[in-house]
């Protein structure tokens, strides 16, 4: 990363989120034409990769393609230029480095299937996230969306934050990392098969292990895992020996994640219950622990869908939603009509929906103001529809802004007065 760094200074930048368990740092590297900042209208996207310490490809795979993005960046291929010049890219290689150090002294010739796959306090990291679905399942069997909870952004229920739940100190970390930036797209790489799961990963029906518990946006994951799957060179293969016991070609090398095992807490639901961010994951290789000899060929299985499933960030529609002065308005809320799971603008009023091509009703609202909606097209080429918002203040609103601004009080009657008025009015029937 360092090295990276180094050959590319102006469109890379080192940071790290937070620490492992026994104190090693979790580094990411950023790649964009402005390291550092989010430029108003640039997408988010990010790749994770080692969350089970012990499959170490997707690690090997995000360092090659940092270092192949910078290569081809700096001799001018017109492709990675415009990725980087139009995204701001997060990769994170190693998210559970602690369980790497394990498995890499037994290396390729791994013991086991399991070792180093938790973190050092034995906690699977990416499925330690709250389970959101259970609540908003159980708020909408009690019909509480929309009135008493939204159907996006699902908060993390109290008991989670405190000091004595068993998270792991590297999901804290992840999680402050997701709320922090306003990421689109996001793909954490695994190993072990070949395939790319989607959302939901836990069965709506309670003691069942398998069942199709798709999304709201069902349409979209199943693009998002096509585009990664159709563009690797075994996955889809029918001829390509199966990794274990199930034939994934079949279903052209992707699976909702429910219908394969049930997981509760999953990083992919709780990224997008809670955040705006689309997640999937990829499973990389049958091997969990190739030999170096085999990273090559490995790179070249999985290079072209790395970057398709990169350039996918830039499907469907994205605007800004504004006031009447023309200032950007933080976490309005975008919705299409015949979707029910929201997104919300960020803290510059920019936002970003994942569409399939259609046409779309799409309303932006915001607490205190009038809601906007507007037809927008998604169209077949890559690139985002522009689809911008201006929405004003609602009369009540206004009419409370003027009062503070003057330290007056709403006119409140005597309760007596008020009952008085209304049996007066049903008397005379207004």
């Amino acid at each position: 990363m360092k090295v990276v760094n180094e050959m590319c200074p102006n469109v890379t930048r080192i940071y790290n989120i937070g620490k492992s368990y026994s104190g090693l740092k979790l580094y990411a590297i950023e790649i964009s034409d402005n390291p550092g900042e989010h430029e108003v209208g640039e997408p988010e996207f990010r790749y994770t990769a080692g969350s089970h310490g012990n499959e170490v490809l997707g690690r090997e795979l995000l360092l090659l393609l940092m270092q192949f993005m910078c290569l081809e960046y700096l001799s001018g291929n017109q492709r990675i230029r415009h990725l980087v010049e139009e995204t701001r890219i997060h990769l994170l290689p190693s998210v559970n480095p602690d369980g790497y150090e394990k498995a890499f002294e037994v290396g390729s010739e791994l013991s086991g299937w399991s070792l180093g796959r938790w973190s050092n306090d034995g906690i699977d990291i990416h499925h330690n996230f709250p389970d959101l679905n259970s609540i908003l399942w159980e708020a909408e069997a009690k019909k509480w969306i929309p009135r008493k909870m939204f159907n996006h952004h699902v908060p993390i229920p109290d008991w989670y934050l405190t000091k004595n739940a068993s998270v792991a100190v590297e999901t804290r970390a992840l999680i402050a990392w997701m709320e922090k930036m306003p990421f689109v797209l996001g793909g954490n790489l695994q190993g072990g098969e070949l395939v790319v799961t989607f959302p939901y990963d836990k069965t709506r029906s309670q003691w069942v292990t398998r069942e199709q518990t798709p999304t709201p946006d069902d349409h979209v994951f199943r693009w998002l895992a096509f585009s990664y799957a159709s563009t690797h060179r075994l996955m889809t293969d029918a001829n390509q020996r199966v990794c274990h016991t199930e034939d994934f070609a079949k279903e052209d090398g992707t699976i909702n994640g429910a219908s394969w095992h049930t997981a509760a807490g999953s990083m992919n639901d709780f990224s997008f219950l809670h955040t705006n961010c689309f997640e999937l994951s990829m499973y990389v290789g049958c091997d969990k622990f190739p030999h170096e000899s085999e990273l090559p060929e490995e790179w070249e299985n999985n290079r072209e869908s790395l970057l398709v499933f990169m350039e996918q960030v830039h499907r469907g529609i994205k605007g800004v939603v504004r006031d009447v002065q023309g200032r950007g308005i933080a976490n309005a809320i975008i919705s299409v009509e015949g979707i029910s799971h929201d997104i919300r603008t960020a803290a510059d009023g920019d936002y970003w929906r994942l569409l399939n091509p259609g046409e779309y009703r799409v309303t932006a609202r915001a607490e205190g103001y009038s809601l906007t909606s507007k037809k927008c097209e998604v169209g077949y080429e890559m690139g985002a529809t522009r689809c911008d918002f201006i929405i004003g203040r609602t009369n009540l609103s206004r009419i409370k802004e003027i009062m503070e601004k003057f330290n007056k009080q709403p006119i409140k009657l005597p309760v007596r007065q008020l009952q008085a008025r209304r049996s007066r009015e049903r008397r005379l029937g207004t």
